[in-house]
């Protein structure tokens, strides 16, 4: 673990695709003005860089040297959004289509690409603070933070959820592929061997199934501000 992670402070936000753990770090950050890591973007970026560049996902060794060497900017806009700049590129939105969610699932799973990843996330942990979007960011990449959050929500919940994302973009979207999707991606993300997704010993689990983005902001926030990390 580096130095950094101990001295600054840090609230991770783990949980499966599609439970809102995106937009709620995204909230937190700005409400705190801390900065903001969001993980799955790190393995999106290198399941579309091994598009680029030909990489099959199962030739690990060639993955692993690709995440070694990501070329990858995260720039904030007078906007409040953050731009990901890949090789020069901006892929902020290319990497949220389904087919790179999916492989960035498989590569995720491969013990040396997290490892090569690993040292990269935690360079985010910079003063005032870091709010950690991912699925092993409270028992694997911060396991000291102040905060450790899990989001949850039902797989049917969180299906409708993406849905509702997607079919203004793509109106042959089906709803029982997305469930089916997000059913194989939970299992491939909970059984995988390394770091696999599951809450953290110390971590505040929350249910977002019936709950509204504001009412879980609320309460990761009454948690910081109980623990005084706000």
């Amino acid at each position: 673990m580096s130095s950094q992670d101990k001295q600054v402070a840090v609230i991770t936000v783990d949980g499966p695709s599609g439970s809102g753990k995106g937009t709620i770090c995204q909230l937190l950050a700005r409400e705190l003005g801390w900065h903001l890591l969001d993980s799955g973007a790190l393995y999106r970026v290198t399941a579309l860089a091994a598009r680029h560049h030909g990489v099959e996902l199962d030739d690990v060794e060639a993955l692993e040297v690709l995440a070694a060497h990501l070329d990858v900017r995260f720039k904030a806009t007078d906007g409040g959004e953050t731009q990901i700049i890949l090789e020069g590129e901006e892929v902020t939105h290319a990497i949220r289509n389904e087919r790179v969610g999916e492989d960035a699932s498989v590569v995720a799973a491969l013990g040396p690409v997290r490892e090569a990843l690993l040292s990269r996330q935690r360079d985010f942990a910079l003063a005032p603070g870091l709010v950690a979007d991912g699925r092993d960011m409270g028992t694997v990449v911060f396991p000291q933070a102040g905060l450790k959050i899990y989001l949850d929500a039902s797989a049917e919940e969180r299906a409708q959820r993406r849905y509702k994302q997607l079919i203004s973009k793509e109106p042959g979207a089906s709803l029982d592929d997305i469930l089916n999707d997000i059913k194989a991606r939970d299992a491939r993300d909970m059984n995988r061997a390394v770091a696999p997704l599951k809450p953290a010993p110390d971590a505040v689990i929350l249910d977002s199934t019936l709950m509204s983005i504001n009412e879980v902001l609320q309460a990761v926030l009454d948690e910081a501000r109980h623990r005084g990390l706000r």
